[in-house]
Parts: structure tokens; sequence; C-alpha cells
């Protein structure tokens, strides 16, 4: 299985990482701290060297309660650091945003790849992506970021998450998104219950039968936090990497982390162990 950024061609045979990076001073995670355009360029070229192969680049958050931000307020986040970072290094980035104005703005200034939380549901989108021509990833959520940990229902959350998904990709291709450039999240934490949650990791098995790269975004999410005790973010670590194994063992591709360095090295161990790739 291979996902083509650009000129680089992905290998999945063998999980990779995914390094988060957010320009926000509101995310649940590293609020405020890379919003100087010097400081989010190392944490990027940091991720980089510690063996990231897709740096993922945001300019609003999407946590539970997050303020929306203006498509132009987005821009001003992350083109310059998109720009700073495909001239100085060679790593593929990924605009992890929802509004059709900044796919168009990131593709443009050399991202190569469109993480949507929100699946090209918002006006234009899907054109925008179709029109963009790199690989997007299909998130599911229930609700929106604003409201939706408030009272989140399932009858059957495996099913009804895999049932959205492939209705989603069915719409892209029908747009004309080719299948190769599609990959798919259940999105956890994204209206879900901790219950919901563990429920989606125990069958990712469903998901991968889709036969299309499955992304996973567990890092530091407060389902980690409240199975070691409600641990805060910052002692979400050693549980994040466990979650990561675990993901990967039952079939993710890409894992999306804060912690680059310590999930490359665990994934390493375990791609050797259960000889995947």
């Amino acid at each position: 299985m291979q996902l083509q950024l650009g000129k680089h061609a992905l290998d999945l045979s063998q999980p990779k990482v995914m390094g988060v990076l957010n320009r926000t001073p509101d995310s649940f995670s590293d609020a405020g701290i890379f919003t100087e355009l010097d400081a989010a360029l190392r944490q990027a070229l940091r991720m980089y060297e510690e063996g990231a192969a897709i740096i993922d680049i945001g300019g609003e958050s999407t946590r539970p309660g997050s303020v929306a931000v203006t498509g132009q307020q987005e821009i001003e986040r992350v083109i310059p650091l998109i720009e700073r970072l495909v001239s100085e290094s060679d790593v593929p980035v990924s605009i992890d945003t929802s509004k059709p104005e900044v796919m168009r703005a990131a593709v443009e200034a050399g991202a190569v790849m469109i993480n949507d939380v929100y699946a090209l549901r918002l006006p234009g989108a899907l054109q925008a992506a179709r029109d963009c021509a790199v690989p997007v990833c299909l998130m599911h959520m229930q609700g929106e970021p604003r409201s939706m940990q408030r009272h989140p229902k399932y009858m059957d959350v495996v099913s009804e998450v895999k049932k959205f998904l492939e209705e989603r990709v069915r719409v892209c291709e029908s747009a004309g998104i080719p299948r190769k450039r599609i990959l798919i999240d259940p999105g956890f934490g994204f209206g879900k219950t901790l219950i919901h949650n563990l429920d989606l990791l125990r069958h990712l098995d469903e998901f991968t039968s889709l036969g299309l790269p499955l992304l996973m975004g567990l890092s530091r999410k407060s389902m980690i936090g409240t199975l070691l005790g409600g641990v805060p973010v910052t002692q979400r670590m050693h549980g994040s990497v466990a979650a990561a194994v675990i993901a990967v063992l039952h079939g993710a591709r890409i894992v999306r982390t804060h912690d680059v360095r310590p999930t490359v090295d665990a994934l390493k161990i375990t791609s050797v162990v259960y000889q995947l790739g």
C-alpha cells in the first residue's frame, strides 16, 4: 500500500508517524506554544528529524468547546509556516482544515495532503479537495467541535461510523476524487464517549476491511487521561504510545501524534516483532 504525497511515495506496508503541529492559542495539548513562527518551524523540523513521515499543520482548534476562526485567520496562521517548512526541509506537509479556501491556499503553498475532521462536508470543500488533487483524510465526527461532546449517542458506534465513512468515500469518488487518494479516520474523541472510543479501538478491523489507509489520532486525548486515572495532558505520553501500538496492531497505517520520537521507536519495535511490512 503506497500513498503518493507530492514527490514522495509513502510506503504504508509499515506504519508511519504523523507529527502534530498546532499554530493555535487554544489547542487542548499545546495551546499557544507554537504561535510564534520560528518556534513552530523549529518544532516541525525537530519532529521530522525524530522520524515523522508527515507534519500535520493546523490553524484552528477542534477541541470540545473551541472557538471558531475565519478562513483568513487560519491562512495567516498556517501559510507562512508551510512556506518556510517546504523551503527548508523535504518533509511532506498536511493541512489540518475543513475550509475550502484554506485547503487551496495551503496546497498552493506546498502542502501535499488535506486532513479534514468534517470529511469534506462543508460547502465547497469537496470541490476544493478534488481541484487540489492531493490525498485527503476523511474523519468521522458526530456534531461539530463546539458541542460534539455534550451528549454523543449511537446504537452501534462501530457500524454507524463505518457506514458514514463508506458513504463519504462514495461521495468523494463520485465527485472525481480517486480512491487511491483517500484515507479514513474513525475520529476518536470527536462526538464519542470513552466507551465509544474503546469499542472503535477494539474493532478497527471493521475499518481496515474497507481497503483504505487508516489514520488514527489518539495522542494525549481525554480518553488516555481517563484511563490513566485522570492525569493531565502533560502526563499522557506513555498512554498515547501504548494506544498507538494497539492501533497499529489492529491495522492503522498512520498514527498522528504530538510525541514523535517515542512513538516512532515503539512502532519500530512493533514492526519487527510482528513482521509488519
